[in-house]
């Protein structure tokens, strides 16, 4: 496999090999797919506990009566329309 990287890049990841922290180019990289990886799914869990936050709020909502009845399509799509004007 061969990877087109700019100067910048380059620069930093030579820097990375000359600190003594990895052997070789290939360690920088694997080691940045490695933390790219565990960041998506940091992220996914950050914002999979955020859609709890809402749905908790939304059925305390409706649990306390405070919910709109939507009976049809037509009804359904007008709430919509509401919601973005």
């Amino acid at each position: 496999m061969h990877v087109s990287l700019t100067a910048e890049l380059e620069s930093r990841v030579k820097a990375k090999v000359e600190s003594g922290l990895y052997n070789n180019a290939s360690e920088v990289i694997r080691e940045a797919l490695r933390f790219m990886d565990t960041h998506e799914d940091w992220i996914h869990e950050v914002k999979l506990a955020r859609l709890r936050e809402q749905l908790k709020a939304g059925t305390d909502q409706l649990d306390k009566g405070e919910g709109i009845a939507i009976e049809s399509k037509s009804a359904l799509d007008s709430l919509f329309d509401d919601i973005k004007a």
